[in-house]
């Protein structure tokens, strides 16, 4: 997909979901793929934008990822790796590095959640909170309790 560095000013779209983990904003757009998608075999798909800003005093790179992704039945897939997109961001203080991605399901529905794990410039690691988003499309199975 992509990725770029943005300068204090980022995009001006609002926000769905937003999480603040020692001074790193974190906010994520999710987007059902109708396009793309296949409901009859069932084949469901998302992009989701993240945007990743640095509100410390100190720069800081996104090392690796951690994701857990649930979909509407239950059944849990868990992804690890390096970076985001192919690269692993610096960010100084007042910048942000925004990247769009996809996830595909076999349901209709679903929840991602995930970490970072950074690096800061001093050397010490920490993590950094995704907050949970959810993957809605029109052909998900709702039940009135």
């Amino acid at each position: 997909m992509f990725g770029q560095v943005l300068g204090e000013r980022g995009p001006s779209r609002a926000p769905l979901y937003e999480r603040t983990t020692r001074s790193i904003k974190v906010r994520v757009t999710p987007s059902f793929l109708a396009d793309q998608s296949e409901p009859e075999e069932s084949k469901f798909l998302w992009s989701y934008t993240i945007s990743i800003e640095n509100q410390g005093a100190e720069t800081v790179q996104l090392v690796a990822r951690y994701w857990q992704i649930t979909d509407e039945i239950g059944h849990i897939q868990e992804v690890r790796g390096p970076g985001v997109v192919g690269a692993q961001p610096v960010l100084e203080p007042g910048q942000s590095f925004e990247y769009t991605s996809g996830c595909p399901l076999n349901t209709a529905s679903g929840a991602m959640h995930g970490r970072y794990l950074m690096r800061a410039s001093s050397g010490d690691t920490f993590e950094v909170d995704i907050p949970i988003f959810l993957l809605e499309s029109p052909h998900e199975r709702r039940q009135i309790h």
